[in-house]
């Protein structure tokens, strides 16, 4: 593969495993370092840390710990409040690790731009919809919520690595749906 098809590949791979941080911050980057100490996937060299054992014994704690912070009422809140600029930031980082071989100005930008953009755009959607179902429901179908988002966080980020450009593609269009979404539902009431 040339110079510009791996940094390509990385840059798309980073963006599709960003969208999964959408759904949850911990899982990404668990599904990054498994494939990263597989062999799967390359990571920059200021990322190497990503594949070693204690890196994936940190992040399967961290995992394991946000997936069921979620189905306890206070904390599923409090995760969102934090999750929003948690989100940018991971979704920064994912792509950032993705990135081998771009110039490191270029890379932090299209990580930020990108990455956080994008992880950052589908955590606030996410925490719409729990907003929404939280006043809809009593907080009844919070935990059914947060099933979908644990297997949302999982598929996306096994599919980032398989077939990342079908991600980024089905990620933007969940954006451009739920903001449209959304601002009809604003515009309405505001009316």
């Amino acid at each position: 593969m040339n110079e510009y098809a791996v940094i390509g590949f990385g840059a798309v791979t980073g963006i599709a495993l960003s969208s999964a941080v959408g759904f949850r911050i911990f899982v990404p980057f668990l599904v990054a370092a498994i494939a990263a100490k597989l062999g799967i996937v390359s990571v920059a060299a200021d990322f190497a840390w990503l594949s070693s054992w204690p890196a994936l014994a940190v992040l399967s704690v961290a995992a394991l710990s946000e997936l069921l912070a979620y189905y306890i009422p206070v904390l599923d809140h409090a995760f969102d409040v934090i999750g929003a600029p948690a989100a940018v930031i991971a979704g920064t980082l994912l792509t950032a690790s993705m990135v081998v071989g771009m110039d490191e100005w270029l890379r932090w930008s299209l990580a930020l731009i990108a990455g956080g953009g994008v992880a950052g755009a589908l955590h606030s959607t996410m925490a719409t919809i729990r907003g929404a179902s939280t006043v809809t429901t009593a907080g009844l179908a919070n935990p059914i919520v947060a099933t979908g988002e644990a297997l949302g966080a999982t598929v996306t980020a096994v599919s980032a690595l398989a077939i990342p450009v079908v991600v980024v593609v089905i990620a933007v269009i969940a954006i451009v749906v739920m903001s449209r979404m959304i601002v009809r539902r604003v515009w309405k009431k505001a009316t």
